[in-house]
Parts: C-alpha cells; sequence; structure tokens
C-alpha cells in the first residue's frame, strides 16, 4: 500500500471526526461563532486535500512534491487553525502557520498541474 494512500484516507477519518466534534462537540465549549467556523473550514480543506492526496497516490504515484506539499499544507494550515480555535492565546505564535500551510496547499495544486500526465487506471 503505497504510503500517501494511507496518509491521504486517515487524514480524511480524522477530518471526519474534527469536523463532526466541531458541528456537535465544540459548542458546548466554544460560543463565539467565528471560531467555531474557522474550525469548520479547517475540516473542509482538510477533507478535500486528504481525497487529493489519496487519489492522486494511485494516478499519480510519482507525483510525491505535489502530495508531500498537500500533507505538509493540511498540517500546518487545518492543525495551526484547530489549536488557535481551541486556545487562541496559548496559540498564538502558531499564527504564521496557517497561511505557510495555504502556500504549501496552493504549491501541491501547481506541482500537480506541471507534472507529467498521470495514469488513469482501466476499469472494467
Amino acid at each position: 500500500m503505497p504510503p500517501f494512500w494511507t496518509i491521504g484516507t486517515l487524514f480524511g477519518a480524522s477530518s471526519v471526526m474534527l469536523g463532526a466534534f466541531g458541528a456537535h462537540g465544540l459548542k458546548q465549549r466554544i460560543a463565539d461563532p467565528a471560531r467555531i467556523a474557522n474550525w469548520g473550514t479547517a475540516a473542509h480543506y482538510q477533507l478535500v486535500h486528504s481525497a487529493v492526496v489519496a487519489f492522486a497516490s494511485v494516478v499519480a504515484p510519482q507525483n510525491t512534491i505535489a502530495m508531500g506539499l498537500f500533507t505538509a499544507g493540511m498540517t500546518m494550515f487545518s492543525g495551526s487553525i484547530y489549536l488557535l480555535t481551541l486556545d487562541p492565546q496559548r496559540f498564538k505564535v502558531l499564527g504564521p502557520v496557517t497561511p505557510l500551510g495555504g502556500l504549501c496547499l496552493i504549491g501541491g495544486w501547481v506541482a500537480l498541474a506541471v507534472a507529467k500526465r498521470p495514469v488513469v487506471p482501466k476499469f472494467r
């Protein structure tokens, strides 16, 4: 099993769990709707990019740069938002990490765009 397949699927599963926690459990802890919305954004971006990593691991397994950038981007972008949502004062040092994660996500898309054409599997 390719490592990026595993990474993509585990990030996908955790994004659903974190999204569910944000929609149900987080409201008991945080009253600010903007912070809850930020959590939803983090879960959304994590889910979308985890699906891309899993898909790319099948159709473009040679493009480890794109998948690595997506993985780093999800970790930095979504991870920093999760922590900043939970405790903005404690994790304020992570504020600059969020846009770096966003740049990694953008870089992943660019790396996919300029890469060799993927091999699309034939289904029978």
